[in-house]
């Protein structure tokens, strides 16, 4: 009898064959950042006044300052109205200036824009301005309600179908409703088509990580089935233990560059050939046969011989009846765990897309800003992957949140300082951005294996929670300058110390019981105790 951790002992934990998967799921991330651009790279306040081309039929032969003079009032500053023009009335241009006009009504012919940063985005196209301003934080809001959708969607088709359907159709969602995105002629159908695009971009995110930590670290992964974790979930099945940071970090670090070619199209199709299904999926679906001829394809792939009676071992072991969220519920242990670690998921969400929905209001150029945003990705994905091995899980997270979201708060003391406002974002994004690989690691090491779809889902979930009210978080700032600021640095600030609570899994065995998870990761076998476990163990073990 044996259990997949030995398995893919046997065949390489991070051969060719994991090394082409995990590429493969994470070079559609170049591309996913620009699914934000249309709600990322707008001037919310253009410069614009009320069209006002109605005064042309008195006298067609009017300047452009003269038109202007006569048909929109002044503000207190001396400059004329963005958003109310005088009523039109039908006289001659005679009357018009002896008399003049003194009675005024909102744009009724719509804005001409001019000095605009861009030539066209959704602000211009779909005039949302004045009173129509808010609208922007609602195609936000509404993208980041599909993803959340996506994720909810994505989660238990990929259970049911697997996790290589699961991440191609999301792909096929995004390939089409980008497309319509850019032709939409209103407001309401381009709302529609975000949503829908939001939707394929959580399923696919959603369902890349699974099969990328088995990649490169599938033995401690010990039948891994999350249900709606990260796009970084497909390659998490085929990992081992020694490199499960890699499996999200690397994903995000493609992330990271797509971030910075935003400031220097529809996805790619993810090709069948380049990604496996999960085998831990396919023994868990009792499907034996389809998961030995896998397993003995990557064995070759990976150049690494394979005994056949390693094979005939295979068997599904016997796990906890799945009672999902009630053994999460029941254990006061378990219970501890998850809602420490959803919450930090869920306040360096808000915190994460809080600053980046922002990205053009820090005072400098946005696309230095982008820039800047995207080359800090870089390194925090780089030191994530050796720092969750040298520090551990419970440092990284707790000194990345707080530290983040101190440096946020900081913000207030430096108001109206473009550059200090700018460096002070940039960090403590670096920190959120980090504290997300973390927990994505760390959630999924926590639960046994009989509830870590739940708890991985959950979390995902109440993640995507957190980016959907960013926006509306950010919409608190007509009432106070501050308040989002506030907001978002407390948020994280208590989330982190609140990770004190949460065990330390560094190098730890995924636990397959909630007695084993309750014990901190301790596995219990007949005979002896083993707080680790490692592919070196495993073939000392048996010479």
């Amino acid at each position: 009898m044996t259990d997949f951790g030995e398995i893919l002992c046997n065949i390489g934990e991070f051969g060719l064959f994991q090394k082409i998967t995990l590429f493969t799921l994470s070079f559609p991330n170049l591309i996913l950042p620009f699914h934000f651009a249309s709600v990322l790279f707008t001037q919310s306040d253009p410069e614009r006044h009320c069209n006002t081309d109605w005064i042309l039929q008195a006298d067609p032969n009017l300047t452009a300052g003269e038109q202007l003079n006569h048909t929109l009032p002044r503000e207190e500053d001396g400059t004329f109205s963005k958003c109310r023009m005088f009523v039109p009335v039908d006289w001659n241009i005679g009357a018009i200036r002896e008399y003049g006009l003194n009675e005024t009504t909102g744009c009724q012919s719509g804005w001409v824009y001019y000095n605009t940063l861009y030539e066209a985005t959704i602000v211009t196209d779909f005039d949302l301005v004045c009173d129509k301003a808010n609208l922007l934080q609602v195609a936000q809001t509404v993208f980041m309600a599909g993803i959340l959708i996506g994720c909810l969607l994505f989660g238990p088709f990929a259970e049911s179908f697997g996790r290589k359907r699961a991440a191609q159709i999301p792909v096929f969602v995004l390939l089409i409703f980008t497309v319509t995105t850019g032709l939409c002629p209103n407001f309401y159908l381009y709302l529609a088509s975000q949503f829908i695009v939001g939707i394929g971009y959580g399923g696919y995110r959603l369902n890349a990580i699974i099969l990328v930590i088995f990649v490169r670290f599938g033995y401690q992964a010990k039948e891994l089935k999350l249900t709606m974790i990260d796009f970084r979930c497909l390659a998490t099945e085929w990992i081992g233990v020694s490199r499960r940071s890699w499996g999200t970090c690397v994903t995000q670090l493609f992330g990271a560059v797509g971030q910075i070619s935003l400031a220097v199209s529809p996805c790619v199709i993810v090709s069948d050939r380049f990604i496996p299904e999960s085998a831990r999926w396919l023994l868990n679906r009792g499907r034996t046969e389809e998961a030995k001829q896998l397993i003995t394809k990557v064995a070759a792939i990976n150049k690494r011989p394979f005994p056949e009676s390693l094979l005939d071992m295979i068997v599904e072991k016997e796990t906890e009846k799945k009672r999902g969220i009630k053994i999460l519920i029941q254990s006061s242990v378990l219970r501890k765990y998850f809602f420490t670690v959803i919450f930090a998921w869920f306040s360096l969400n808000v915190a994460y897309y809080c600053l980046q929905f922002n990205v053009g209001n820090f005072g400098l150029d946005i696309f230095l800003t982008q820039l800047m945003f995207g080359l800090t990705e870089l390194p925090a994905h780089i030191i994530c992957i050796w720092l969750l091995e040298a520090l551990g899980r419970k440092i990284s997270l707790m000194s990345t949140l707080l530290i983040g979201g101190f440096l946020c708060l900081l913000i207030l003391a430096v108001q109206g300082n473009a550059i200090a406002v700018t460096a002070l974002v940039t960090t403590g994004r670096f920190f959120m951005n980090w504290a997300g690989s973390v927990c994505t690691v760390y959630i999924q090491e926590l639960f046994p294996t009989s509830v870590r779809q739940t708890a991985s889902g959950l979390g995902s979930i109440v993640s995507r929670a957190g980016g959907l009210l960013s926006p509306l978080v950010n919409m608190l700032a007509m009432y106070h300058w501050s308040i989002p600021t506030i907001v978002l640095s407390s948020l994280s600030m208590v989330s982190g110390a609140l990770c004190f609570l949460l065990p330390e899994t560094r190098r730890k065995e995924l636990p397959d019981s909630t007695d084993e998870a309750e014990g901190n990761g301790r596995k219990i076998t007949p005979g002896k105790q083993s707080e680790t476990n490692n592919c070196s163990q495993i073939k000392s073990t048996k010479l």
